[in-house]
């Protein structure tokens, strides 16, 4: 028979204890490991490639306008027939596709009758800017005046997640009143159209200093 000593006893009875705490230790370390490699990392958000056409612009000088001014050269112009079911209210209203930017600048014009025609222009022009950028940050008005070609107006650039990013309008005081609006077929993400927008603006201060009255 053979006999255990205190010292064997105590070895084997100790192995026997942590036998079940090193293998549980061992699981948690391995549970562990696992989440940590499986854990989710956000990725980085990701846009549509915007691919941008050349910048190149080319006379406006529609017959059925009383204006011209340098217009981009790879955009579309698409004359308005109907407005709101309706016929437009000069035959100069029209829209500027840039098919490549998913963008158009929507265009209108109307003859000054008399002062009443004018005040009630320019109040419509800051009404509409207003109304239609009620989610705007900010908007930056900027003014226009360029007497030897009698032209005045406002230019209203809107930050945040506005319907229009760029407006403005254009006159003489005395006959014509022109209107602008930048707007893109898609859904408003100031973050991701920034640069698109940034693009477009160019388009929009060359039409603004270009233009004159014919």
């Amino acid at each position: 028979m053979t006999q255990t000593t205190p010292s064997a006893y105590i070895r084997n009875g100790a192995g026997r204890l942590l036998r079940p705490i090193f293998a549980g230790i061992l699981m948690l370390l391995f549970v562990l490991s696992g989440c940590e490699e499986h854990t989710p990392v956000p990725k980085p958000r990701g846009y549509p490639r915007v691919i941008y056409p050349e910048k190149a612009y080319k006379p406006f000088d529609a017959s059925y306008c009383r204006f011209t001014f340098d217009m981009p050269a790879y955009a579309e112009v698409v004359k308005d027939t109907a407005y709101f079911d309706e016929k437009p209210k000069d035959e100069c209203w029209f829209n500027l596709a840039v098919p490549q930017l998913n963008a158009s600048i929507y265009c209108s014009y109307y003859p000054v009758r008399n002062r009443g025609d004018f005040d009630e222009l320019v109040s419509d022009a800051f009404t509409m800017t207003n109304k239609h950028n009620v989610k705007a940050s900010y908007i930056d008005e900027k003014t226009v005046r360029r007497p030897e070609d009698r032209v005045y107006g406002v230019v209203f650039e809107v930050e945040g997640a506005a319907a229009s990013s760029y407006q403005f309008f254009l006159t003489d005081s005395t006959q014509h009143f022109f209107r602008g609006a930048l707007y893109f077929n898609t859904r408003t993400r100031p973050d991701s159209l920034a640069p698109v927008i940034a693009f477009m603006k160019k388009d929009l201060d060359r039409i603004v200093g270009t233009l004159k009255w014919q």
